[in-house]
């Protein structure tokens, strides 16, 4: 088994899920289990200047060049944490060897599936070698797969000092799942002049362009009243809720868009009489487009607001990021025609296309640190139906060695 695929299914089997409703950074202790692990195995390796800030839960690494140029130092970054969207504990790994091309049964007891008919791109990979998970929990692939690949590529050039690269430097950082990513990431520390998240799906794919992002929470205080004296006393704050979200354009929810079309995308709501709230998350490509959106959820606030009196209803919206694209595409180009060409040269297409989602690569990219995201070789991230391609993986830290000797 090689290197890269050996990492993964140990590192999958770490829980890291983070939590959004945690105000602790990281937000859940348990993502220190890999992060101490990893910091161990960059040691036993040979890394250098190996460092783990055992506070905020940060691993940094580097490789000093071996090819005599005093170059830029490349940076590669992935994230330690899963989605909080479904469980990462006790997951079980399975790899597929020589996939037929057809479903897969993934827990026969619970008759739970993974169907072509429903996820059709997996035909495109009969003949290779499948990770799957029981189907009871995520694989882990966003963003374990990343992070194997970066530790089998400084492996690599550890184990082969006679192979030339620049100078390297790598990080691995907490709660990319929940926005927080990059709070405390410490850019000196780090030290690279540009750098790739390695945090994409299939391979190939090659990314600098993200939503534009924001939050929105939506409080409404109500009146609530024996509903026998109701009339014109009771305001009911719970309905009041249901009116706010059928009042936002229909047509902009995430199940009726795609590609660089944005959404006003309702995440929950729940409450009572008295008091209710919705959050919302907003995100479009476009920057003077995501401007409009939020207005949209400000004005609809403000309409209601009119409606049931001042104070039923606060609106609390935030930005989350921008698209790093307003900083890659100036400048920094020669970081997308870098790992094009590296692709080319592997077989590898180049598939350019926006992120319909960010990355932390996204807020560094702002921060001063030019940061597009390259592929890991996974899908369906999130959920139970999660799988990467064992292939992908090795061809891709191929694609990081050769990136790392420009």
């Amino acid at each position: 088994m090689s290197d890269v695929i050996e990492r993964f299914l140990r590192y999958v089997k770490i829980d890291t899920q983070s939590s959004e409703e945690s105000k602790t950074h990281p937000s859940t202790v348990k993502q220190h289990d890999l992060a101490k692990l990893l910091y161990n195995e960059l040691l036993e390796m040979g890394a250098e200047d190996v460092v783990y800030d055992t506070e905020n839960c940060y691993v940094y690494a580097k490789l000093n060049s071996n090819d005599g140029r005093n170059s830029k130092t490349l940076g590669f970054i992935s994230h330690m944490d899963t989605s909080p969207e479904a469980s990462g504990k006790n997951v079980a790994p399975r790899i597929i060897e020589n996939y037929d091309g057809e479903d897969i049964i993934l827990n026969s007891e619970e008759d739970i599936v993974l169907k072509t008919s429903v996820f059709p791109e997996i035909k495109a990979y009969k003949g290779q070698r499948l990770i799957v998970t029981d189907g009871t929990t995520l694989l882990g692939a966003d963003d374990k797969a990343g992070i194997s690949e970066i530790m089998s590529m400084l492996k690599y050039f550890i184990s082969h000092p006679e192979v030339k690269h620049g100078n390297i430097a790598v990080a691995f950082t907490p709660d990319e799942e929940i926005g927080a990513g990059t709070d405390r990431f410490d850019l000196k520390q780090f030290g690279a002049d540009h750098a790739y998240t390695v945090d994409g799906g299939g391979i190939g794919e090659l990314e600098y362009e993200t939503f534009n992002a924001a939050s929105a929470l939506i409080r409404i205080h109500g009146v609530n009243v024996h509903t026998g004296e109701a009339k014109n006393k009771m305001i009911n704050a719970a309905r009041i809720a249901a009116e706010f979200e059928s009042m936002l354009p229909h047509e902009q929810k995430a199940e009726f868009t795609e590609g660089r079309e944005g959404f006003i995308q309702l995440m929950s709501i729940n409450g009572t009489t008295e008091y209710a709230e919705l959050t919302y998350i907003i995100r479009d490509h476009d920057r003077k487009k995501f401007e409009q959106k939020k207005e949209t959820v400000a004005k609809t606030a403000e309409l209601l607001e009119l409606r049931y009196g001042k104070g039923t209803i606060v609106s609390d919206i935030k930005d989350t990021y921008y698209n790093m694209r307003e900083k890659i595409e100036p400048e920094h180009m020669y970081l997308i025609e870098n790992a094009c060409a590296c692709m080319k040269e592997l077989g590898i297409e180049p598939k350019i296309k926006p992120i319909r989602g960010g990355t932390d690569g996204s807020s560094l990219s702002f921060k001063g640190l030019p940061c597009p995201n390259i592929c890991t070789g996974g899908h369906n991230f999130h959920g139970r139906y999660e799988y990467c391609c064992a292939d992908s993986m090795e061809k891709i830290t191929e694609l990081l060695i050769k990136l790392s000797g420009i």
